[in-house]
């Protein structure tokens, strides 16, 4: 056998060499290839680039707003139970970990999605300063660099477009968007993006000890947030209605943004009565705030006499802002979807995670 392959390496080794010597004295023969691997993958582009824009010309609003009329149809007690044992199945629901297991309770869907949890199945860690806002698995995480995030691995997104502009910090012209968040030059910004799937948990609570100075309300798209979609569509939270909540904690700056999805027109922030998503008509591009600092008579209608009204899930409104504890409820969606983490920290911040990993609300997110 091995004195059959010497003389074929040798031919191999000559007509290489061969080649390799009329490669280097004719380039100009390996343009034509080099043209037609070039046209083959832009003609691949094509097709992808037009269904994403298909995709997106998709009425999303309009079938999650139906979406959410069939949600508040009340069902016949008879139907309750294969209707939410074929979610159960498809999804993998938890009941056991549900406040109420018994399915004839939840009279429709919505109230099925939005099932509370027992108390003692979501502890929460004791040795991390942030932790998990909600169920779901961790899409992308890690430090914001040039003031673009990464929605999932290679594909960003502009954090200025994301969050808006920020309205009483300094506007030098000279510092990045990204700096102009910092309080501190000795900080970084970090950014964490969990997807709720539609069997997980829908509602999401406080990572840290934070005050919300800022709800802004982004109406737009209702595209999916699945992976997938997430990898295909570039900007896609940016582009997504979406919910941001903004303010501080004890290391500056911090955000919580709520993104919308493909039958998750609603978002519900339990401290704002007033924030309506998924309306039937918005304006492209435009975004409308509702400042927590100076709060107004309908938030602290509750007010006691020393100005401070406790809100539905635990925090308390003040003129200073929305005080959320760690772990308090904040809101909930009608669906899966994505809650994406901003927040300032010290450079020596590390995260306590791996891409694509399952978690929890109330487990550790990093450590300083």
């Amino acid at each position: 056998m091995i004195r059959l392959l010497m003389p074929r390496l040798a031919l191999r080794h000559r007509l290489s060499a061969l080649s390799g010597r009329v490669s280097r004295s004719a380039p100009w023969r390996r343009r034509p290839i080099a043209f037609l691997c070039y046209f083959l993958s832009v003609r691949a582009l094509r097709p992808l680039a037009k269904r994403v824009a298909l995709y997106h010309s998709f009425p999303t609003r309009l079938l999650s707003r139906a979406w959410g009329r069939l949600n508040g149809v009340e069902l016949p007690t008879w139907l309750r139970k294969p209707v939410y044992s074929l979610y159960i199945w498809t999804f993998g629901v938890n009941m056991q970990e549900a406040a109420v297991e018994d399915l004839h309770h939840y009279r429709n869907l919505g109230e099925f999605f939005r099932r509370q949890l027992k108390p003692a199945v979501r502890p929460l860690c004791a040795s991390s300063c942030l932790i998990s806002p909600a169920d779901g698995r961790i899409l992308h995480f890690g430090r914001v660099q040039n003031s673009q995030v990464e929605q999932v691995k290679g594909v960003t997104y502009s954090l200025e477009h994301f969050l808006g502009p920020q309205r009483g910090r300094s506007q030098d012209a000279s510092r990045s968007f990204q700096d102009l968040l910092l309080s501190s030059p000795q900080n970084d910004l970090f950014h964490v993006v969990v997807y709720l799937a539609p069997g997980d948990y829908h509602c999401f609570h406080s990572p840290a000890d934070w005050r919300v100075e800022l709800r802004r309300h982004f109406p737009g798209s209702l595209m999916s947030v699945n992976p997938g979609v997430a990898r295909l569509v570039k900007e896609l939270f940016c582009l997504n209605e979406r919910v941001a909540l903004s303010g501080q904690w004890q290391h500056g700056f911090f955000s919580l943004t709520a993104v919308g999805a493909t039958n998750v027109g609603s978002i519900r922030v339990y401290f704002d009565q007033d924030l309506q998503t998924n309306a039937p008509r918005y304006s492209k591009g435009s975004f409308h705030d509702r400042s927590y600092v100076a709060l107004d008579d309908q938030v602290l209608k509750a007010a006691d006499e020393g100005g401070v009204a406790s809100v539905e899930g635990g925090g308390v409104a003040s003129g200073e802002g929305v005080v959320l504890q760690r772990g308090a409820a904040v809101g909930e969606f009608n669906l899966g979807s994505t809650i994406v983490l901003l927040f300032e920290a010290p450079k020596d911040f590390s995260f306590d995670l791996q891409p694509g990993q399952r978690i929890r609300v109330g487990e550790g997110l990093g450590s300083l």
